[in-house]
């Protein structure tokens, strides 16, 4: 893992879950972090706590739905410490339902954080990795990217993009510009994601498993693993599931 000391590290949605454990993880070896999320009282205070393990960190308050956000804080990045060899594009959500419920805003809101947000992401760390001729892009997805199961329909179609977003930033970019694309699909785990459930079938479903998923540090074990390879290896996907269930 020695690979990954020093790196220049951009985790959004650093604020809870899986970036939470991702920047504690990376911190501990030896990453340069700067953190992203909508929440400004989280992400000072999980800063603090890393400047407190010795580690090194930075925050910008910053929505994944806005471009202008990213690019801000990948300027932040950059200022702060010269490059960026890391995005980690964590943020998401998941307020699945029938789509016979017609709960559009849910949609749209799906698409914006889970798809958009990814874009921005890249769109905001591309140029400057380019010029470096040199980085990685983790995205985010979920085992719902393969496989589509009733309530799940739109939140899997949002997944199911990132994997195609992610192979296609693989091909286009890993041999002419040396920037490594990966994809890390968790299954169930314990994070805040089932809290913004608003379908009461959705919800039913979700109290029914509850307890049943993995710890967020072990996503965070993943993604360290994936950067911390050697430049020579690319790793392409991780799908990382709970023992406790099938699916």
């Amino acid at each position: 893992m020695d690979n990954i000391t020093g790196k220049v590290v951009i985790i959004t949605g650093a604020s809870s879950g899986i970036g939470e454990a991702t920047a504690k993880r990376l911190a501990e070896k030896g990453a340069k972090l700067v953190l992203a999320a909508r929440r400004e009282d989280r992400l000072k205070a999980l800063t603090e706590e890393i400047v407190r393990m010795g580690g090194e960190a930075a925050y910008a308050v910053a929505d994944v739905v806005s471009a202008a956000d990213l690019r801000k804080t990948a300027a932040l990045a950059v200022e702060r410490y010269g490059r960026i060899d890391v995005l980690v594009n964590n943020a998401g959500i998941m307020p699945v339902s029938r789509l016979s419920e017609l709960r559009v805003e849910d949609w749209d809101r799906m698409i914006d954080v889970n798809v958009k947000g990814v874009l921005y992401g890249i769109a905001a760390v591309l140029p400057v990795m380019r010029e470096q001729r040199s980085g990685h892009i983790v995205n985010l997805s979920s085992t719902s990217g393969y496989e589509v199961s009733p309530t799940s329909a739109v939140y899997s179609a949002t997944k199911f993009a990132v994997r195609a977003i992610t192979d296609g930033l693989r091909q286009e970019e890993s041999a002419a510009s040396g920037i490594r694309a990966t994809l890390v699909a968790p299954g169930l785990t314990e994070t805040e994601l089932l809290g913004s459930l608003t379908s009461p079938e959705a919800r039913a479903i979700a109290d029914h498993i509850v307890g049943m998923g993995m710890s967020p540090e072990r996503i965070a074990d993943a993604v360290a693993y994936a950067i911390g390879q050697p430049n020579e290896a690319s790793v392409s996907e991780i799908i990382v599931r709970p023992t406790a269930l099938a699916m």
